[in-house]
């Protein structure tokens, strides 16, 4: 079993990693220009996109846990009908974002308490990056297809060449052509289509044999649709929570000054990289989960939760250690502007305790949907989020700042991972 489990999640951990690694690098080119406020645009237009991306993310989630079942039944057209309807979607609401992004950007402004120097530069980043809309959605449901069918080798090599030739672009819009935010979205949109084409040319040479067993009076078959809305439905939701939850934190941070916000925005891209690299175990879960799910292999099941949560969590404890010898050092990488580092130094503790106290929720959520029980990660997240996140914040806010903040975000953490472990005798292990 661990065999499997590492086969799967090496190769995600290891493109998962190469995603923080991009906003690293990003954050640390940006973070090295003469002002704070190109880094806080940054912030913002990261923020701004995950809201409107992560919001998408069921179709990659969705699509891994029911190809994954389908691929356990060894039902060759239900597995390619998943993908098919998966595109469609995806490119729906790739329109739709396009005709809609005027009214987007225009409330996400409203709804941000941002510099004006830091809004005219987010502006100037998100009139760029909307076009990566189709090829980021599509990019979802196509990983989210190879995952499903066992395959992590795939999305990994799409998402290096994706993420290496936007670190190259970045840099050489910025270093070479003297480009600030712009340079990065340029990046950002010329390396996602050249994603998409190449995760498209990988399906084609590799899955010719089940594009076969496409049938296109199955596209809108009700009863699959159904199945598929009602599981993206509960994923969508749960995200909505989780964007909402980190939106809110990147713009209660502008209201603490620019200083604040591009050291909370530096601190919280040391989260994401650790929670990349624990989602490897929490996508091999999905894969697993789904898979011996459809087989009906119950024993297996719960093999596949105990070991990723040794590997997932063990991953977490490891890099709080990390965090907690190399702090300064690692903030430097970041940015040279001493102010930042300072601020940031005043709230590192919380960065060094969010990897271990994070890593326990994300294996849940890829268990969860493996097993395409999604109702209980949505109630998760409601709770997480409404029960936990809003409140601590509220009420500590005026006694402690920014560490309110950070409270409030590891809180919600704890409370994902103890109300789905709450939930998990029920609705997953009881099922083996």
């Amino acid at each position: 079993m661990n065999r499997k489990i590492l086969n799967l999640a090496i190769p995600n951990i290891i493109s998962n990693l190469s995603v923080p690694l991009l906003g690293a690098v990003d954050t640390a080119l940006v973070g090295h220009l003469e002002d704070a406020y190109y880094l806080g645009a940054i912030a913002l237009g990261g923020m701004i996109f995950n809201f409107i991306f992560w919001g998408f993310g069921f179709l990659r989630m969705g699509t891994t846990g029911l190809t994954a079942q389908a691929f356990g039944e060894e039902d060759k057209t239900e597995s390619i009908m998943t993908l098919a309807r998966a595109l469609t979607v995806a490119g729906l609401f790739s329109l739709l974002l396009l005709l809609l992004q005027v009214w987007i950007a225009d409330l996400s402004f409203l709804l941000v308490d941002a510099s004006p120097e830091v809004e005219h530069y987010t502006r100037i980043y998100f009139d760029i990056r909307i076009y990566t809309a189709p090829a980021t959605l599509g990019l979802y449901a196509i990983n989210g297809w190879f995952l499903g069918m066992q395959n992590a080798r795939y999305p990994m090599i799409v998402t290096i060449v994706l993420n290496a030739l936007n670190i190259a672009l970045d840099v050489y819009f910025v270093y070479r052509l003297g480009m600030h935010v712009d340079g990065v979205a340029w990046g950002t949109l010329i390396a996602r289509y050249t994603g998409l084409l190449l995760a498209g040319g990988l399906l084609v040479t590799r899955y010719r044999a089940w594009l076969s067993g496409y049938v296109h009076t199955l596209l809108l078959e009700m009863e699959a649709i159904k199945k598929f809305f009602f599981v993206n439905r509960d994923i969508f939701i749960r995200t909505l929570c989780l964007i909402f939850t980190f939106s809110f934190f990147t713009a209660k941070s502008a209201s603490f000054g620019d200083v604040v916000l591009a050291a909370n925005s530096i601190l919280l891209q040391l989260w994401m990289i650790v929670s990349y690299g624990t989602d490897g175990f929490a996508y091999a879960a999905e894969s697993l989960i789904g898979r011996y799910t459809g087989a009906g292999q119950q024993k297996r099941v719960r093999l596949t939760v105990k070991y990723c949560f040794l590997w997932g969590t063990g991953i977490g404890l490891l890099a709080s250690v990390v965090y907690a010898v190399f702090n300064v050092h690692i903030l430097q990488i970041f940015t040279d502007q001493q102010e930042v580092i300072d601020a940031a130094m005043l709230y590192f503790l919380w960065t060094v305790a969010g990897p271990f106290v994070s890593s326990f929720s994300y294996i849940w959520d890829g268990v969860f949907i493996g097993a395409t029980a999604t109702g209980p990660m949505r109630d998760a997240m409601i709770i997480a989020a409404a029960g936990i996140f809003l409140p601590v914040y509220a009420v500590g806010a005026s006694y402690l700042g920014n560490h309110a903040l950070w409270l409030a975000l590891t809180l919600f953490m704890i409370g994902r991972g103890v109300t789905l472990t709450w939930y998990a005798p029920k609705h997953i292990l009881r099922r083996t």
